[in-house]
């Protein structure tokens, strides 16, 4: 419900008086004059400012004012609910089904407006081998490239490359990939609890990624027992 006070509502004796243009004043006037004044020239007189000491009223088209700040309120909500920020895994040597996966879901993420922090775990001796990481870095900065653009440069941090994508704006956004996978839920099937987006859950289990890790490698079966 709108509470401002226009024109005859207005309960203060006297008001400090701002023309329409916000920028020059006609002073401290008795409530009556303001209104006088503003009626004379089509307008209405407009409380802007309630617990100030007078209260500052604006002299301008009540309804034009009105539009004005619905518009205002409304841009403020949509940047108030903008992106969040979304974090996606990717393991040095992933495979490339669980790669396929990640890589539509941080489409997915960019499609809706969040932001995306990348990780590039190494484990074991991959740590040896970085240059693996920054290629990996490379490929999903290409595969994202129609969808968002690289606001952190892939950095290492500790055993991790980590980068962060925003999403471009939403007439320039063209998906590369499709989200019709095996394993791939598409968003508005998705049934999770406030806070938790499974999107985010790790896909690369261990057991794709042993093979790539020298550190994890699967011991050899025994030799039969003799009979």
């Amino acid at each position: 419900m709108d509470q401002t006070r226009v024109n005859e509502r207005i309960r203060a004796p006297k008001v400090r008086v701002v023309e329409e243009d916000g920028h020059h004043q006609l002073g401290i006037l008795p409530t009556h004059q303001a209104i006088r004044i503003a009626k004379e020239r089509g307008l209405d007189l407009v409380e802007v400012a309630p617990n100030a000491d007078p209260p500052v009223c604006k002299i301008v088209n009540y309804g034009k004012y009105k539009y004005i700040q619905e518009k205002h309120k409304k841009e403020a909500h949509k940047h108030q609910k903008g992106g969040k920020v979304k974090e996606l895994k990717f393991r040095i040597g992933i495979d490339p089904h669980d790669y396929h996966i990640k890589i539509v879901h941080a489409e997915d993420f960019l499609a809706e407006g969040h932001k995306v922090r990348i990780q590039l775990q190494f484990r074991g001796r991959q740590m040896a081998h970085q240059e693996l990481g920054h290629e990996l870095a490379k490929k999903i900065k290409a595969d994202l490239l129609t969808m968002g653009h690289v606001d952190q440069e892939p950095k290492m941090a500790g055993r991790n490359i980590n980068m962060q994508i925003s999403p471009l704006p939403g007439q320039q956004r063209h998906r590369k990939f499709k989200t019709h996978l095996k394993g791939v839920t598409e968003h508005h099937d998705i049934k999770h609890q406030e806070g938790h987006d499974p999107r985010e859950d790790r896909h690369d289990e261990d057991h794709h990624d042993d093979h790539h890790d020298e550190n994890h490698a699967t011991p050899p079966p025994a030799p039969p027992a003799a009979s």
